[in-house]
């Protein structure tokens, strides 16, 4: 299917401002600024990405107000190019160097306005992940809420039925639930869905940085989901090419490729970027990778020193009187979150 997945969508007049001028960093700003990202990065308790169209351009797929944006040229009469469908579309380095820094602790959660399933297809666990938008290759049951991850594309938008029914067997052994499976895509009125907005709402709450990538921030409410990291004394960093909505609100601000500025920050950190093998889907992250590295130590060090000690820890496992295996109980330090304070819109 055409990635122009925007042509399906309904008439819609206030698409936001398109075509603002790009502003590039020099190469000396841009290195000192993945640095000072890098120290909020080693020092943040609770990471929290926003993902927008600018992440994926560098996989053939076109953002919307750039200056080659699908709205862009459609507001000067022209019609987009596109280098591949969303079936053929590989995760860029941006969407791997995500999935590296979440197995490596760092990144808490991810929230995106993409629907473009390349978080999904790159590996990232969709329990760490909101898709405020949709996905392209997901499908959802109307009855019981199960959702099924396809290989290819659903082929229709705005929560519209697939023509496919749910398969999930009730309890007992009863028969399959048999619900309409809708398609996940939102349209310009739809609402957006409970679950991935209420997660995306408390990660942002719960957040000390909040890094914002390739989007705009024009579009309510994802746009604004930042802005309640620093109500909450948190800090915001924005790297995009063109202007934001929430420019005033950074602590710090980047101009450059969003894939630049990872291969960057990656090597500041020490870590490596995982290879893509295919498009793959992980349900649920490992307990093992929500533990950060110590500081000072290089994040791949630190999962290869765990999982050595993991398996000393089996290995010397000692038997009871009565030759059980004693339980080895790992302590976890838990993250507290205020969830009950209420915080007033931005006038």
């Amino acid at each position: 299917m055409s990635v122009n997945y925007a042509a399906g969508l309904s008439p819609y007049a206030d698409k936001g401002v398109c075509g603002l001028p790009e502003t590039f960093d020099s190469p000396e700003e841009l290195k000192a600024k993945v640095e000072t990202l890098s120290q909020l990065i080693k020092e943040s308790q609770y990471l929290v990405v926003h993902t927008g169209a600018g992440i994926s351009t560098s996989a053939g797929i076109p953002d919307f107000r750039g200056p080659k944006g699908v709205w862009t040229l459609e507001q000067k009469g022209e019609s987009p190019h596109f280098d591949t469908t969303f079936e053929d579309a590989r995760p860029s380095f941006t969407h791997m160097a995500l999935l590296g820094l979440q197995k490596a602790g760092y990144l808490k959660y991810l929230i995106s306005q993409n629907v473009d399933g390349l978080h999904v297809r790159s590996g990232f666990p969709r329990d760490k992940l909101s898709e405020l938008h949709g996905n392209m290759f997901v499908e959802e049951c109307e009855k019981c809420g199960r959702q099924y991850v396809r290989e290819k594309v659903i082929g229709v938008m705005g929560l519209k039925p697939t023509g496919r029914y749910c398969d999930v067997v009730r309890s007992r052994g009863l028969r399959a639930c048999r619900g309409k499976l809708i398609s996940t895509i939102l349209d310009w009125e739809d609402a957006l869905p409970d679950r991935d907005l209420n997660r995306a709402d408390d990660a942002s709450r719960r957040a000390d940085l909040a890094l914002t990538l390739g989007t705009s921030l024009q579009i309510k409410p994802s746009g604004d989901l930042p802005l309640l990291t620093k109500r909450k004394g948190g800090k915001v960093v924005i790297v995009n090419l063109q202007p934001t909505k929430h420019d005033k609100h950074g602590h710090l601000r980047i101009n450059a490729y969003v894939d630049d500025v990872m291969k960057q920050l990656m090597a500041l950190l020490g870590l490596e970027i995982p290879k893509w093998e295919g498009p793959t889907v992980c349900e649920s992250a490992e307990t093992a990778a929500d533990v950060k590295p110590p500081h000072g130590i290089p994040a791949k060090d630190a999962v290869k020193r765990d999982k050595v000690k993991q398996e000393r820890k089996r290995e010397a496992a000692q038997l009871t009187e009565d030759g059980s295996v004693k339980d080895e109980k790992a302590s976890v330090k838990k993250e507290r979150a205020d969830f009950s304070v209420e915080t007033n819109e931005e006038k």
